[in-house]
């Protein structure tokens, strides 16, 4: 297992964006694919979107297709979800977690592929 930790996380109103980054500590993620999962309160964690290793597919859910981008930074090694258009209903604690077959496929977004898990950041989302 990888040790992940989430950042960026805070408090925005409707319509701001965030940076959220997941890192690998003394590792680096590009063997892996990345999921990004989110759980708001009462509810059941959900899959965001997902980044292969270079040369493979992403995945976004739908509810956030054209709002959200993942993407791979090579240099400092992490991986990042710019949330753009943030809504109130974006409100949760966003995860990262690795799949360690490098690949997103068609199960993208079931949690039972993924061994490492991060703590989660809290995004905020209010007038």
């Amino acid at each position: 297992q990888v040790p992940l930790v989430e950042s960026g996380g805070g408090g925005v109103q409707p319509g701001e964006s965030l940076r959220l980054s997941c890192a690998a500590s003394r590792l680096g993620l590009d063997y892996y694919a990345i999921d990004w999962f989110r759980q708001a309160p009462g509810k059941e964690r959900e899959g965001v979107s997902c980044v292969s290793i270079s040369g493979g597919p992403t995945y976004y859910a739908q509810f956030v297709k054209g709002r959200f981008t993942t993407s791979r930074d090579t240099v400092k090694k992490t991986v990042t979800l710019q949330l753009n258009n943030l809504k109130p209903d974006d409100t949760a604690v966003y995860y990262c977690a690795t799949d360690p077959r490098g690949w997103c496929g068609s199960t993208w977004d079931q949690e039972w592929q993924y061994d490492s898990w991060g703590q989660g950041t809290q995004v905020t989302v209010s007038p």
